[in-house]
């Protein structure tokens, strides 16, 4: 029998083992292959449900779906810690148990670290994890009038452009609540430009300007004063702050990294076009967990699982795969509380923005209702 072992529980595995299943069904029945998934807990979050948990527009339990509901019951389901993947003897060691693989699919993610700059967990907040929204959610609440830094510290970070949704959606936020006029609104980012992209800092620069959204580019934190509440660069420049919206560092999954799997960043070297592991024949990445110069997106977890199932089937049929990735990602772009735009590009073609609209953002409204479709592998 064929073992396949899917490491992760987010979109990225559970849409590969869904999109799997039914190019394998007759391996399967014929008790030829096995697919196991594993993950650390039993549950899946929306994630990019915490940019509106923050403003109190969705609900945690609306933001949370078990993992068994979302799979085809032909996968079986291990909730258990990976600590260490060893390739060598093809086999994952977890925390109860361990499990033998012939393919296996990383799907760790990542993970932020905030605690890799001083001062940062004491001081700031942020919307990457539950908890951390849940606290930020509280802070908007009681938010009378200030200073609110939105600060993308490091890239890459999930979500892309979601510091810059955050930065819109605020300001119609404090407009809504009447203290727009009593605040600051202070965007920063690392490079010379607001967004790494050209074509969306053409579009989106002007609307800063035009709500009085501030930026600061080039800017770089290293550590945040918590007691004076001022973050400190390494450019040598200081911002000081009542309410820090920061994007934290990210990193890849610990396992990735105890493992030996990862770059310097803890991303797992993959290959833009195939998505198997470096250096390994059996071995596919995908989703957060790579160094692929693409967006941290669910969109890109979805049009990687494709790729990704489309050639281990092959595989196990005995067929040469030749599908490929082509960089494709699919982004909304949130620009006040009613309106939204949208980017798709790829390796290719560079994103073209649309004029933001109303319709565009009730489209995405509607699309987090649907989520939990697409994590079936429904839509």
């Amino acid at each position: 029998m064929k073992r396949i072992v899917i490491l992760g529980g987010g979109v990225a595995g559970t849409l590969t083992a869904n999109y799997l299943i039914p190019k394998i069904g007759d391996e399967i029945r014929d008790r030829k292959v096995e697919v196991t998934l594993i993950t650390d807990r039993p549950y899946q979050i929306y994630e990019p449900g915490y940019l509106y948990l923050i403003f109190n527009r969705l609900g945690e339990d609306e933001l949370r779906r078990d993992i068994r509901e979302l799979l085809d019951p032909s996968v079986r389901l291990v909730v258990d810690r990976a600590v260490r993947i060893d390739t060598e003897n093809q086999k994952i060691i977890c925390e109860k148990e361990t499990h033998d693989y012939d393919y296996l699919v990383i799907a760790t993610g990542a993970r932020i670290t905030p605690e890799d700059i001083p001062g940062l967990k004491e001081a700031g907040h942020w919307f990457y994890d539950l908890e951390g929204s849940k606290r930020l959610r509280s802070a908007l609440a009681n938010f009378k009038g200030g200073k609110i830094v939105i600060s993308v510290i490091g890239v890459p970070h999930k979500c892309p452009v979601a510091p810059i949704e955050v930065a819109f959606i605020l300001h119609d936020f404090l407009k809504r609540r009447g203290v727009r006029d009593k605040s600051q609104v202070v965007y920063t980012y690392p490079t010379n430009k607001i967004f790494i992209m050209d074509p969306v800092t053409e579009m989106i620069q002007p609307m800063f300007d035009e709500r009085g959204i501030e930026y600061r580019t080039f800017f770089n934190p290293i550590e945040i004063n918590a007691k004076e509440k001022k973050i400190i660069t390494l450019e040598g420049e200081e911002e000081d702050f009542d309410l820090l919206v920061a994007i934290p560092p990210h990193r890849g999954a610990q396992v990735i990294t105890d493992s030996g799997l990862g770059d310097k960043g803890g991303w797992v070297p993959t290959d833009r076009y195939t998505l198997k592991a470096d250096g390994y024949d059996n071995v596919y990445a995908l989703g957060d967990a790579t160094n692929l110069p693409v967006s941290k997106a669910g969109s890109v977890a979805h049009f990687q699982a494709e790729v990704v199932a489309e050639n281990l089937a092959a595989e196990i049929k005995g067929i040469e795969p030749t599908a490929m990735f082509n960089g494709k990602a699919f982004c909304f772009i949130e620009t006040g509380w009613e309106e939204a735009t949208y980017i798709w590009f790829d390796y290719f073609t560079p994103p073209q923005p649309v004029v933001p609209s109303k319709f565009v953002h009730f489209v995405k409204i509607a699309y987090n209702k649907a989520y939990w479709l697409t994590a079936r592998g429904l839509l």
